[in-house]
């Protein structure tokens, strides 16, 4: 049902998309604007495709679309539409601008032609215009996208006898574009990752450094960048790195160098991925002189209620990280919409199952309490047997019965490792997903922790016959057993035999 409620989500990346999928859902009309010629940001312009596949990408975008939202594509905030417009005809705005800019080596030399940031090798990668790289290429970082380069530039491979114009500096700057049919000539590329944290201390995850050892990448840990050394050219020639120890102490990153320890590590293209920023042009109005956007716990601007913001603009970090931002921040944009105050965001999100709701559906009513009552068991004045504790706290796994399930082993999806020699030019997915047959046994594997999946323990181990299936006219999902209070005893056995921990007593503690 319709809201007659306009929202203006500023950026289409997995925030904004997140965010105006779940807008749709409550019936508010949805604009997103991007500078792009697509949606997806970061998930179509900087992860490679064999990490998000863009075929699976461009279903899901679909879905939202056909929710009824409206994609405003090559429109920049402060360029083709202003922030005062954007005010003016919509109700509430959400800002998920990401953090596409890169930030260059903070060293001497830098401004080198062939030392890019990692933001700019990957677009010039996923926008299909860089299709080989240096014969060495040096990457500086040490986090996921610093991975994500290095892999990269393994599987592009260079060319022995490479033009001066086909240089892969000019296809990241836009310059120019790699010809397809110099791709068949094309070498393994001598590819170093440098962090200036010990490689088992590395912000990469672990699997994925495994992975780029396997495939040839070195990854060298305990070095910090001096300085990029430059030929005659004006060209990057080699990066200085010195040994060093580093560690993060009271939120503060604390690097300590080790004299007499440097070296050069020769490179055709050095790439910075140290970190990313956020470009304010046009929304500078936001900016809070740190590179990002104040905000509270339901990610409302401060100072600007109708305004709310999410993804790598809060805090650069994962595609779930901003996908959760998305949909927190549409519950806020909801309230605000609908004249509701904002509270507290509790710490762990919960999903409340509404039984209340449930017995409506099928035609059950409630009564109201007109005098003192023992117990609810003969009463329609309350749900007997329910009480929602999801606001309160989660179903520990003590709780459970777990002598009712049997042991089930996961499905795992199954990671393709390549060798050095297998990942040139290899762009398929390697974290392969389950089949369908797979996807539901691991769905079966949930052990409905805290709900009730009717599996009669508690009517068959009652010893006073106190607990009795409802009758099919009263039970609906979610009520399907009832006590008798004048049989109950108190003697837990229900409780302890129930597999979920749904049976909650207090009688005789």
């Amino acid at each position: 049902m319709s809201t007659s409620k306009k929202v203006a989500v500023i950026g289409g990346g997995p925030a904004g998309l997140s965010c105006a999928y779940q807008l749709a859902r409550k019936g508010h009309a949805v604009t997103i604007f991007d500078e792009r010629a697509e949606l997806g940001g970061m998930m179509r312009y900087g992860i490679p495709g064999f990490r998000t596949p863009r075929e699976v990408l461009d279903a899901e975008i679909r879905r939202i679309l056909d929710l009824g939202v409206t994609a405003r594509m090559s429109c920049r905030i402060g360029t083709d539409i202003t922030m005062d417009r954007i005010r003016a005809e919509f109700d509430a705005v959400f800002l998920g601008l990401g953090a596409q800019s890169g930030r260059p080596l903070p060293v001497e030399g830098a401004d080198a032609p062939n030392c890019v940031t990692a933001t700019a090798f990957l677009k010039a990668f996923n926008d299909g215009r860089m299709r080989h790289v240096g014969k060495r290429v040096v990457v500086v970082g040490g986090g996921d996208t610093s991975i994500d380069v290095a892999t990269v530039a393994r599987r592009l491979g260079h060319i022995e006898k490479v033009n001066e114009s086909d240089r892969p500096e000019y296809a990241i700057a836009g310059i120019i574009a790699h010809d397809v049919a110099a791709v068949s000539a094309k070498q393994g590329a001598e590819v170093t990752l440098t962090s200036i944290f010990a490689v088992d201390k590395m912000q990469a995850s672990r699997a994925e450094v495994e992975h780029a050892l396997a495939e040839g990448i070195a990854v060298r840990g305990g070095y910090a960048p001096l300085a990029v050394l430059r030929g005659p050219d004006g060209r990057a020639t080699a990066l200085r790195v010195i040994r060093c120890e580093a560690k993060i102490a009271g939120g503060r990153l604390e690097i300590k160098n080790i004299d007499g320890t440097e070296e050069d590590i020769p490179a055709d293209l050095i790439v910075s991925a140290i970190g990313q920023s956020v470009d304010f042009a046009g929304l500078a109005e936001f900016d809070n002189g740190k590179g990002a956007i104040d905000t509270d716990r339901n990610y409302q601007v401060k100072g600007q209620p109708n305004c709310f913001v999410g993804g790598d603009v809060v805090r650069p970090h994962l595609l779930t990280t901003a996908i959760g931002h998305g949909t927190i921040a549409a519950d806020g944009i909801d309230r605000f919409l609908h004249g509701e105050a904002l509270d507290r965001r509790p710490k762990i999100d919960v999903h409340v199952f509404d039984l209340q709701r449930k017995m409506i559906e099928r035609g059950l009513v409630f009564s109201e309490v007109h005098e003192p009552i023992r117990g609810t068991d003969t009463s329609q004045a309350a749900i007997h047997n329910f009480d929602n504790r999801s606001d309160r706290y989660v179903i520990p796994h003590e709780e459970l019965f777990l002598g009712h399930f049997n042991r089930t082993p996961r499905n795992r999806r199954n990671v393709v490792t390549l060798s050095a020699a297998e990942a040139l030019g290899n762009f398929e997915e390697r974290l392969l997903p389950l089949t369908e047959t797979q996807a539901v046994a691991e769905a079966k594997r949930c052990m409905s922790c805290g709900m009730c999946f009717e599996c009669d323990n508690c009517v068959v181990y009652c010893p006073q016959v106190a607990v009795f299936k409802v009758a099919k006219s009263k039970s609906t999902a979610g009520r399907y057993v009832d006590t008798d209070y004048a049989k109950c005893i108190g003697c837990h056995i229900c409780k302890d035999v129930c597999p979920t921990g749904y049976i909650q007593m207090g009688l005789g503690e």
